[in-house]
C-alpha cells in the first residue's frame, strides 16, 4: 500500500461497512449447517489470464473478520496470472471462510479486472511519455479500491476526490462567466482560504488554449474532446509551459493516437466504469 489515500483506518471502515451490508444479522446458511468448531481450508483459484489485484485486501478482510484465520499469499498484487494459478490459501474456522468468501471475491474480481485493463492500455502507450490517469467515474463507496487497482495495474491516480484539486471543467467555466473569471476566482479562493492546491483548466478548442495561456496562474491544461490534429497543435502552442491532459471519450481504439500527440497525461474513465471483472473463485480443499 503506497498510495496516501489508503490507510488502515479507511480500510477497516470499508471492510466493516461491507460486512454489515452482506452479513447483517447473521450468515444463516452457514450458521444452519456448519458447526462452530469446524475447521477447513480453501484456495483462491484464478480462472482467467490477467493481472491480479486485491490480494492484500483479501488477507485484511479475512483477518479483520476472524484474526485466527491463517492466510498465505502465494502471489503478489500486480503480478501476471494465468488460468489455474492459486492466489492464496486460507485455513481455520470453516464458518469464517464461508461468511467472508463473497466479499473477498467481489473485491478481488473487480480490482483484478481494473488492473488487467489498465495494464493492457499501458502497453499501447509505453513507446510514448504519456501517463495513463483514472478519473472520479468510480463506484460509490468503492473508489479507494478501484483507484488502488489502477495503481496496481501501472496507471496513475488523478485527483482522488473533489477536495484535493481544483478542476475547472466546462460547466464551472460557463457558470462562472468564462475562462478568465473562473481562473481568477479560483486563484482568489485558494489565497483567501490559505490552500495549496493545483488548478487544472479545461479547454475545448485552440482559441480557449490561447486564452488560458494569456491568463496564466494555473498548473495543468486539459485538452477536452479534441481530434488528434487539434491536440498536436495545442501541445505545440503550450510548448511545455504547462502540463497537459487529454480527456474526453478516449478508448482502447483511440488511445495510441492520442498518446502520440505529445500530451503528458491521458485520463480514461473506462478504466473504472467499463471493466469486466476477472474470473476468480474460492474453492474448499479436502
Amino acid at each position: 500500500m503506497k498510495q496516501s489515500y489508503i490507510t488502515e483506518e479507511k480500510l477497516n471502515e470499508f471492510i466493516q461497512s461491507a460486512l454489515n451490508e452482506d452479513v447483517g444479522e447473521g450468515d444463516h446458511s452457514t450458521l444452519a449447517v456448519i458447526p462452530a468448531n469446524a475447521v477447513g481450508k480453501a484456495q483462491l483459484l484464478i480462472k482467467e489470464n490477467g493481472i491480479i489485484a486485491g490480494l492484500t485486501l483479501a488477507q485484511k478482510i479475512f483477518n479483520y473478520y476472524d484474526p485466527s484465520l491463517d492466510v498465505s499469499l502465494l502471489l503478489e498484487d500486480g503480478q501476471p496470472v494465468k488460468k489455474g494459478d492459486i492466489g492464496l490459501i486460507v485455513s481455520g474456522k470453516a464458518a469464517s471462510i464461508l461468511t467472508t468468501e463473497r466479499l473477498v471475491l467481489n473485491c478481488l474480481q473487480r480490482m483484478s479486472g481494473i488492473a488487467t485493463f489498465t495494464h493492457r492500455l499501458n502497453q499501447q502507450i509505453r513507446h510514448t511519455s504519456a501517463k495513463l490517469l483514472d478519473t472520479r467515474k468510480t463506484t460509490p463507496n468503492f473508489r479507494m479500491m478501484e483507484k488502488w487497482a489502477v495503481y496496481i495495474g501501472g496507471g496513475k491516480n488523478h485527483r482522488y476526490a473533489l477536495y484535493d484539486m481544483i478542476m475547472l471543467k466546462d460547466n464551472h467555466i460557463d457558470f462562472a462567466g468564462g475562462l478568465r473569471p473562473a481562473i481568477v476566482a479560483a486563484q482568489t479562493y485558494l489565497k483567501d482560504n490559505h490552500l495549496s492546491l493545483k488548478i487544472e483548466v479545461e479547454t475545448r478548442n485552440l482559441e480557449e488554449v490561447r486564452e488560458v495561456l494569456e491568463i496564466g496562474g494555473f498548473d495543468i491544461i486539459m485538452l477536452d474532446n479534441m481530434d488528434n490534429a487539434m491536440m498536436k497543435k495545442a501541445v505545440e502552442m503550450i510548448g511545455g509551459r504547462y502540463e497537459t491532459e487529454a480527456s474526453g471519450g478516449i478508448n482502447e481504439n483511440t488511445l495510441r493516437g492520442v498518446a502520440e500527440c505529445g500530451v503528458d497525461y491521458i485520463s480514461v474513465g473506462a478504466l473504472t466504469h467499463q471493466v469486466k471483472s476477472l474470473d476468480i473463485s474460492l474453492k474448499a480443499v479436502k
